[in-house]
């Protein structure tokens, strides 16, 4: 494969720059709108729900697998937290 004269690299590097800051500044203007809307979705979690939207995911069914996940953790939490409350033998051995 041919290198590039060295101002064609540059300019590539530079576009790839700006791409991954127009990328960052997205990420940062879509946090502030979860935080706002109080999603507790972090920086990460945003970058791949925007990612799977981008490739197709329906954004609505996404939503619906979020909230579904979060209801049977904080399901998952109370149950292991009420076992061990009932019997704190029994959750020291786990």
């Amino acid at each position: 494969m041919p290198v590039p004269p060295p101002h064609q690299h540059q300019q590539q590097q530079q576009q790839q720059d700006d791409k991954r800051q127009a990328a960052r500044e997205v990420v940062d203007i879509l946090h502030e709108i979860s935080t706002i809307l109080n999603t507790h979705l972090d920086r990460t979690e945003l970058s791949l729900c925007v990612s799977l939207i981008e490739n197709g995911v329906n954004p609505e069914a996404l939503a619906a697998v979020i909230k579904e996940l979060r209801r049977e953790a904080a399901t998952a939490i109370t149950t292991t937290t009420s076992n061990a409350a009932a019997d704190p033998a029994s959750a020291a051995v786990e």
